[in-house]
């Protein structure tokens, strides 16, 4: 059985103290379990001292983005090497604001994913479609192009430690949400893609997650279905009470 993972995604949002306030509220209050993991992926700026708040618990802390390489003349830019020096376990890689606002590529996710794992860092890629794409009846293509760049290269141990996200471009931030079918569907698909790459287990072990209004009144539904194994999440991760709630639903599935 996959091993759900919720995950919070705070996006450009909270200042430093509002972010220590959070995770005194929650760092305890976050269950161990052998069925959910529980991860925020805070600013950058946060990363250290979160990571220093939650050390002993079983509350995870993820970075948003990363750079592939490990050092250079990137201003603004953050490396894998300093994030896994800071005790960073996951990293968000290929979020449709990274791809859409920041024009990065499929080729740059590739090379950030093969980063990732270089330097023992767990990568959460996004995926997704825009509401055009979804009505041309484009998703699935459009969404297996995304997996197979983003898998380019890797072993099938490495596939089978991958967490993909799901997010149709069209559900993110807009309270719009795909129905579960819809969500399940895509998920399925994802992982039918998965397996034409790497073996029968690996392509089981994958885990993938759905992101797009994702709120404690539907997280239910989503963990429900076959093929969805948690969350990534945006406004509803921003609450303590509501991240919780959250948590709480993976534990259960």
């Amino acid at each position: 059985m996959r091993k759900q993972v919720i995950a919070g995604n705070w996006k450009m949002n909270k200042t430093h103290r509002e972010a220590e306030d959070f995770i005194q509220t929650t760092k305890n209050e976050v269950p161990s379990s052998d069925k959910v993991e529980s991860v925020v992926c805070a600013p950058f700026p946060f990363l250290q001292k979160l990571v220093e708040e939650t050390e002993g618990t079983s509350l995870k802390i993820g970075a948003q983005n990363m750079h592939f390489e490990e050092s250079g003349a990137f201003t603004g830019e953050v490396s894998p090497v300093m994030l896994k020096e800071l005790g960073v376990t996951y990293v968000v890689l290929g979020h449709s604001e990274r791809r859409e606002v920041f024009k990065e590529t499929d080729e740059d996710i590739n090379k950030k994913v093969h980063a990732a794992f270089k330097h023992g860092l767990t990568p959460i890629i996004c995926v997704g479609e825009t509401l055009d794409q979804r009505e041309a009846d484009q998703t699935m293509n459009h969404v297996e192009a995304q997996v197979k760049k983003a898998l380019e290269g890797l072993t099938n141990e490495q596939c089978a430690d991958v967490i993909i996200a799901y997010e149709p471009i069209w559900a993110i931030g807009t309270g719009r949400t795909a129905t579960a079918e819809q969500a399940n569907e895509v998920c399925a698909h994802i992982r039918e893609t998965v397996s034409n790459y790497v073996n029968a287990d690996a392509a089981d072990a994958v885990r993938i997650q759905y992101g797009g209004s994702v709120k404690p009144a539907n997280v239910d539904e989503m963990l429900s279905q076959s093929d969805i194994d948690g969350a990534l999440v945006g406004g509803a991760s921003l609450e303590a009470d509501s991240f919780l709630k959250l948590v709480e639903a993976g534990k259960h599935e």
